[in-house]
């Protein structure tokens, strides 16, 4: 019997749920006066929230915006969340990205055919269309607050307009709007029903035990499905309590405020952390027990006496608010030596894989089983094939399930072509191991063939390159070369302050190129011919990424 078949048969107790009004009346139920929000200055229990959740959907229905559609957009916040619950119980909520400028933001509003928008004042205040605004909290512009909106439900829910608790929710119909990409020329609209989202919060309670003793602080932005469905409505479904990042600058600080137990995260964000315990500890160890620069942090801590790995155990969970036992990871590959130096250090970190389209998750490590090289088992009901595999067993990931979204935005060309055969189409490439553990070996899109056919898969280099000390981030793909087929090039930027750190001054740009070069050849004589690295670029500024961190793989990137 493989893993993935005895998994099938383990799983946490799981009461469903169906929709997001009877998750948040069942939780006051459940968890009655625990903190379901600590925000600075006040905590708000889970009776709290539910009545704030009955007044804003009771003045939203008085303001008619049954089955209408609300923007959502600014910082993480108590009020952003509110605003969420509200427009998707009418209606729709449409999270949209506080990085965008204002055209691409009223662009979308007006796709999405919104009649108003809750956020932060200094976003809406800029907003130039003739819809309604309302600011999650400040007043000084002359908007109505989430404040104001409360106030007004209350009266009318204590005055007896109680339809938030009787009215019919329907599972089944679009609740969510969430556009994938940044500009609205190559956006796409991903239709979430509430079905899709209670389904993969689910499905994940049954492999990660979600109950009151966790406590996370909010980091990744509440526009992406991965935080609103794993990092909050997850969360407030098992009795956790959330706290609020106020900007990734200031996370250290952050987290010795709130003491999180539970951290939902991109890889980026954990490598930041190791940098600065790398750093600590080859500053205050014993210099007999501090390794040459090239050593990983994992093999450091391993080389180091019993007594000193307790200490340094303690130290780092320390400095990390002293609670932190349990990081949830996704959004982009990651390391298996990220995860196994956590581990060693006492924290325990579950990668996963997921997509806006599947609500997200679909495949993850969890409480019963864990492979720091894969991105975990197939969830609870979901199937994951791979399709048309190669000699390999690397082909496209498709899956089905209930948390796969309704379908793309007045798009039913672009649905088509990713819904097929009764299973939705990733697009990522990927294959699994004889235990039933998924690994991703690139996109369908960015798959380099090189003249002999074979496959090259970009985010394997790009990997190997960043694995390099000197090499800050590194992107790859093909070109066309002068015998007319493809070659393989790498935009590479240089770790300046590691350099700088290594050879004690800043070098030359032509250093470093040369640096760079003896890099990029140490890793090409590890390489099959047809993967090799012909071409080597250095650009001087970080890659253009994401909100998740993630490098954007086309436009100004792919040059």
């Amino acid at each position: 019997m493989s893993i993935y078949e005895e998994f099938l048969k383990k799983g946490h107790k799981v009461d469903p749920v169906r929709d997001f009004r009877e998750l948040v009346f069942r939780s006051e139920e459940r968890y009655g006066d625990l903190p379901a929000f600590e925000l600075r200055g006040r905590t708000v229990s889970y009776k709290d929230f539910a009545n704030d959740y009955r007044a804003i959907v009771t003045e939203f229905l008085n303001l008619g915006y049954k089955d209408k559609r609300v923007a959502v957009i600014g910082a993480n916040s108590y009020g952003w969340i509110l605003g969420y619950l509200a427009a998707a119980t009418c209606g729709v909520a449409v999270p949209i990205d506080k990085e965008l400028s204002p055209e691409d933001i009223v662009n979308f509003i007006n796709e999405a055919g919104c009649v108003a928008v809750v956020g932060d004042e200094s976003i809406v205040s800029k907003l130039e269309c003739d819809i309604v605004k309302y600011a999650i909290s400040s007043k000084t512009g002359g908007y109505k607050t989430v404040d104001e909106l409360l106030d007004e439900g209350r009266k009318l829910y204590d005055g007896g307009m109680k339809d938030v608790d009787t009215m019919p929710v329907d599972a089944d119909e679009m609740s969510v709007l969430i556009f994938t990409s940044g500009t609205t020329g190559n956006s796409k609209g991903v239709c979430l029903a509430q079905k899709n989202i209670c389904a993969n919060i689910n499905q994940t309670s049954r492999m990660v035990k979600i109950d009151k003793t966790l406590h996370s602080l909010s980091v990744l932005p509440l526009h992406h499905t991965y935080e609103t469905t794993l990092g909050h409505l997850l969360l407030l479904s098992g009795g956790a309590c959330i706290s609020y990042c106020d900007g990734l600058r200031h996370v250290a600080k952050n987290i010795t405020e709130y003491h999180p137990s539970v951290l939902i995260v991109v890889p980026l964000l954990l490598d930041f952390i190791l940098k600065r315990v790398d750093a600590s500890l080859r500053q205050s160890l014993p210099k007999r027990y501090v390794p040459s620069e090239d050593t990983p942090l994992l093999d450091m801590i391993k080389g180091l006496p019993a007594i000193l790995r307790f200490i340094v155990k303690k130290k780092v969970k320390k400095s990390l608010g002293g609670r932190l036992r349990l990081l949830i990871v996704g959004a982009a590959p990651i390391k298996p030596e990220t995860i196994e130096t956590f581990y060693l250090l006492g924290i325990a970190t579950y990668q996963g894989y997921g997509l806006t389209e599947t609500s997200p998750l679909i495949a993850g490590n969890n409480d019963f089983y864990v492979n720091p090289k894969a991105v975990g088992l197939p969830i609870h009901g979901v199937e994951i094939k791979i399709e048309n595999p190669n000699d390999e067993g690397v082909g496209e990931v498709i899956c089905r399930g209930d948390n796969v979204m309704l379908g793309y935005y007045n798009d039913p060309e672009g649905t088509e072509r990713v819904m097929r055969g009764g299973y939705f189409h990733t697009g990522d490439l990927g294959r699994f191991d004889e235990d039933g553990f998924l690994y991703l070996t690139g996109r369908c899109k960015n798959v380099i063939v090189a003249q002999n056919g074979k496959n090259i898969y970009p985010e394997e280099l790009e990997e190997r390159l960043s694995e390099a000390a000197f090499v800050s981030e590194a992107f790859v793909l093909g070109v066309p070369n002068t015998k007319g087929g493809t070659a393989v090039k790498a935009k590479i930027f240089p770790h300046l302050e590691k350099i700088k750190e290594v050879f004690g001054k800043e070098l030359s740009k032509e250093e470093i190129c040369k640096l760079i070069s003896d890099v990029v050849a140490e890793i090409n004589e590890k390489l099959p011919i047809y993967k090799k690295i012909t071409i080597t670029e250095i650009v001087w500024e970080a890659f253009e990424k994401t909100t998740t961190k993630k490098i954007k793989r086309f436009g100004a990137n792919a040059v």
